[in-house]
């Protein structure tokens, strides 16, 4: 095939007709998101690029804040018309003040840094994601604020872009010396490391088909996540909390700052927390209310979002502190000021998540299965007319089956949905169904051409798992990924579509680069979490030929002990106790086992080394960590 048949296509008489349909439904624009996001601008960096620390050739640099500059004038007519005014916000970047020694940055990340100006220096709440852009927006703020240290560090929740870049913005000795505390709802460590480790790699590799990290950023490609403009390469940390919030009505002063906690368990993170400040009427929603609808279910994978209490979390800030807030702001999007405005936005954003619980469980009761489900669903006209309801991120269709997927599951409840062929065997028989590929190839392209590209989409999968060398396949269905692409509203729908088809073209990526815990993260995870993380390495089979082993691994510089014990392929750890009479003894300082676990070496190559000793039976134990399992990042997607 030729470059140009690789090449973006443009939008199709059919995908403008429905552009055009939809910008119809819009809401009328009064103006007020518009002023809200530009209200209290005071300046921004005049070098766009913020380099990265450890720069390689594959991601040279941290961020780009001129990357967005397209986002301006008329709507294209390959990019949603909502998605592309969403862009528009998001792409304004900078120092803005909220109030009153109340400031934030946005734009500079994904998330945006909230500062508060203490009586000795700065609470900081959700210092980013990286090490590198939470300096860029630290150096602006004194830049134009005046040097002050940071004195407190607060977040929001245990996602990595609001606490990554906690480096950037402090000392690590300030703080294991007791003079910045960092404050973080219950269960924030366990959850930070749980979510990004044991399901990391996967995680990793469908990253980059939510948020486009492999495609460029024009109007053919990546041009918003809906939540914020993307996501940042760099350094980042997992520098652990000091204090932990253990209730709601939890009360803090931090550097003469009185701020009042709430418990947002199991919402947007499942370690989340919303606080007010009473001596000035503000409320921080962390990332339970943003200007978007927000995801049950991400894409890239995660735990089931609770949409029931996270909308009872929301009526519950409201009854709290709605009738005494005069301003809200969250860890993603822009402020609100005004009474009214305030309790508005928290009532529809309650509502938001209400409604997608209740419709989709009302469905679900009438016996409706997910798909069904979310062809029944839509927002009802108050939500509609809210654009910070829409699905710029999250989206009604794939939400409605993320609530059925918490209540019930992946079956669906038809019994040939048990035992289905995996994709490869059950491409072929589909191609020879549907009378051979070529057969298949004229009636996908058919339906194309009569502008069905859902239906291309889905039946082209089939062709492509069954001879993932057939060209016409791959750049037929690449077209048709397109397209839809150009009709979502949402950003992360965008940008998967948009992925698929650059791989169909182009080929999966074939990078060989391993997952691992980054040494931050590494240094972060209790010693659970680290023997948990190991088991799930464990290659099940060759492990169980090993028989039974019990193993004492001992931390000379902590003092700790793990009673480790195989059985039967499964791996099993107890930290703080230990086997009468083990089979092996381990002895390692807690930097080699970090060592181990971020870098993905041999137990040998630590003996061989001195950092390590193994008495007992060696040769079982080097055995059974030649059956841990590497992750590579790049798994393939889109073919089999």
């Amino acid at each position: 095939m030729t470059d140009e048949a690789r090449a973006p296509k443009p939008a199709t008489s059919h995908t403008k007709a429905d552009l055009e349909a939809f910008d119809a439904s819009l809401p009328p624009d009064d103006g007020s998101d518009a002023a809200d996001v530009a209200r209290g601008f005071i300046a921004t960096r005049t070098e766009p690029v913020i380099e990265k620390i450890q720069p390689n050739e594959w991601l040279p640099v941290s961020w780009d804040l001129s990357r967005s500059d397209f986002v301006k004038g008329p709507t294209p007519d390959t990019v949603n018309p909502a998605l592309w005014r969403q862009a528009g916000f998001n792409a304004q970047h900078g120092l803005y003040e909220i109030c009153d020694g109340f400031y934030q940055v946005r734009g500079f990340d994904t998330s945006c840094v909230t500062f508060i100006r203490g009586d000795r220096g700065w609470v900081v709440i959700d210092p980013l994601t990286t090490t590198e852009t939470a300096r860029a927006a630290y150096e602006l703020l004194t830049e134009h604020m005046g040097e002050r240290l940071v004195t407190a560090v607060i977040y929001t929740h245990s996602h990595l872009d609001h606490y990554g870049g906690v480096l950037g913005m402090v000392d690590l000795e300030r703080v294991e010396s007791g003079e910045v505390p960092i404050v973080a709802p219950d269960g924030f460590l366990r959850e930070a490391v749980a979510e990004t480790v044991v399901a990391g790699p996967a995680m990793a590799r469908r990253t980059t088909y939510q948020f486009g990290l492999l495609i460029p950023w024009n109007e053919h490609g990546h041009v918003d996540q809906g939540l914020g403009k993307g996501l940042p390469t760099g350094s980042s940390a997992l520098v652990p909390p000091t204090i932990d919030i253990t209730e709601t009505g939890q009360e803090l002063v931090l550097d003469g700052i009185r701020i009042e906690f709430q418990l947002t368990p199991e919402t947007e993170a499942p370690a989340e927390m919303h606080f007010y400040f009473p001596d000035h009427r503000i409320l921080c929603m962390a990332e339970n209310c943003t200007a978007t609808m927000h995801n049950v279910l991400t894409l890239r994978g995660a735990l089931v979002r609770d949409t029931l209490m996270w909308s009872r979390y929301i009526d519950e800030a409201l009854d709290r502190w709605g009738d005494k807030t005069d301003i809200v702001f969250a860890s993603h999007g822009w402020p609100h000021w005004g009474g009214d405005a305030v309790r508005s936005y928290l009532t529809n954003q309650r509502d938001l998540y209400r409604w997608l619980h209740d419709q989709t469980m009302r469905l679900t009761n009438l016996g409706f299965t997910p798909n069904e489900i979310s062809a029944r669903i839509d927002l009802p006209s108050g939500l509609w007319n809210d654009w910070l309801c829409h699905g710029y991120y999250g989206t009604v269709s794939h939400n409605v089956r993320a609530v059925y997927q918490r209540y019930l599951g992946w079956y669906d409840g038809h019994p040939s949905s048990l035992d289905p062929y995996e994709p490869v065997e059950a491409a072929a028989r589909y191609v020879e169904f549907m009378g051979g590929m070529d057969s298949l190839l004229e009636n996908a392209r058919a339906s194309y051409e009569a502008g069905d590209h859902r239906w291309v989409a889905e039946v082209l999968r089939h062709a492509v798992f069954a001879d993932p060398g057939c060209e016409e396949a791959r750049l037929l269905q690449a077209d048709a990924f397109e397209q839809l692409a150009y009709r979502a509203e949402s950003g992360p729908w965008r940008d998967v579509y948009l992925t698929g088809a650059q791989e169909l073209r182009n080929g999966s990526i074939d990078v060989p680069v391993m997952q691992r815990p980054r040494p931050e993260m590494a240094r972060g995870m209790t010693l659970q979490q680290v023997f948990d993380y190991l088991a799930i390495r464990v290659d099940g089979a060759p492990a169980a030929d090993l028989g039974h082993l019990t193993i004492n691994w001992q931390l000379p510089d902590t003092g700790e002990i793990v009673r480790v014990e195989l059985s039967n392929g499964t791996l099993h750890s107890t930290p703080g106790k230990s086997h009468v009479s083990p089979d092996a003894t381990v002895s390692c300082n807690r930097t080699a086992l970090n060592e181990l676990v971020a870098m993905g070496g041999q137990l040998g190559d630590l003996t061989e080394s001195g950092k390590a000793t193994v008495s007992g039976d060696a040769e079982r134990l080097l055995a059974l960590w030649g059956t841990l399992t590497d992750f590579p990042i790049f798994f393939n997607i889109i073919e089999p």
